[in-house]
C-alpha cells in the first residue's frame, strides 16, 4: 500500500492506469471507505458511490464503453489543504458501442490520505451525454 504520496502524484498515476485500461489498478488507489461523487449526474445515474467495492463495481465496465486515448490539458492545482487537489482536464477517445469520438472536460476535487484516494468529486458535463438512458459504465 502506498504511503505519504502527494495527491497530485496519486492522481497522475490514476490517469496512467485509466489509459492502460487497468481498472483494478485504478481501484487499488482508493481507500476502503473512499467516496466518489458526481454532483451533476443526470436523473437515473449515481450521484454518490460509497466504498472501494462500490467504486470498483461501477468502474469495472468502463473500458468496454469508453476507449480513452489521452488526457490532454491536465492542470492540477494544490488547494490550501495539503491532501486535496483541484484538477481541470480533458479526456479524449471514442465511445466503444458507437465508435463516435469521446471528448469530455472535467473538474475534479480529490483528497488523498496516506497515499490513497478518500474523496473524489467529479464535475463532468452531463450535457455532453448523447443518450441519458445509458451511462458510460453500463450501470443504469
Amino acid at each position: 500500500m502506498p504511503t505519504n504520496t502527494a495527491a497530485a502524484d496519486v492522481y497522475r498515476q490514476g490517469l496512467r492506469l485509466l489509459l492502460d485500461k487497468n481498472i483494478p489498478g485504478w481501484v487499488d488507489l482508493w481507500d476502503t471507505g473512499g467516496v466518489l461523487e458526481f454532483p451533476f449526474a443526470p436523473d437515473g445515474w449515481p450521484k454518490r458511490l460509497d466504498g472501494k467495492a462500490a467504486i470498483g463495481d461501477y468502474m469495472r465496465g468502463y473500458p468496454d464503453h469508453i476507449d480513452v486515448h489521452d488526457f490532454p490539458d491536465v492542470e492540477i492545482h494544490q488547494s490550501t489543504v495539503a491532501e486535496t487537489v483541484v484538477v481541470e482536464m480533458r479526456g479524449v477517445g471514442r465511445l466503444v458501442e458507437t465508435d463516435k469520438p469521446f471528448d469530455m472536460n472535467y473538474i475534479a476535487v480529490v483528497t488523498v490520505k496516506d497515499g490513497l484516494i478518500t474523496h473524489y468529486r467529479d464535475y463532468w458535463n452531463p450535457l455532453a451525454v448523447q443518450d441519458p438512458a445509458t451511462d458510460f459504465t453500463g450501470k443504469n
